[in-house]
C-alpha cells in the first residue's frame, strides 16, 4: 500500500443517505486529512466497544472473533496513516 498513488478512503456515512461516502484522496490533500480523522474515530470506537467487552469478560470466543476483521481493518488503516506521516 503505497502512500504516494491515490486510493479510495471512507470519509464516513452520508447523513442524507446513510450510505458510505468514499473519495479517492491524494497525499496531502483535504480528502486524505478528512479519511483520516474518520479512520481514526472509528477506530478509537472500536477499540472502546472492544475494551468494554473484553472488561465484562463474558463474550464467547465466537463473538470475540467476530471482532478480529475490523480490528484488523482499522489497525492496518491506522499503520497506513501513520506510515503517511513519516514520508
Amino acid at each position: 500500500m503505497s502512500s504516494h498513488a491515490p486510493r479510495l478512503r471512507s470519509l464516513g456515512l452520508d447523513p442524507a443517505t446513510g450510505k458510505e461516502a468514499l473519495a479517492v484522496t491524494h497525499p496531502g490533500g483535504i480528502l486524505e486529512k478528512l479519511a483520516d480523522v474518520h479512520a481514526l474515530k472509528a477506530a478509537t470506537v472500536l477499540a472502546t466497544v472492544v475494551g468494554a467487552v473484553l472488561e465484562v469478560g463474558k463474550a464467547s470466543d465466537t463473538e470475540l472473533a467476530a471482532f478480529v476483521r475490523p480490528l484488523h481493518a482499522a489497525l492496518e488503516e491506522c499503520v497506513g496513516i501513520m506510515a503517511a506521516d513519516k514520508e
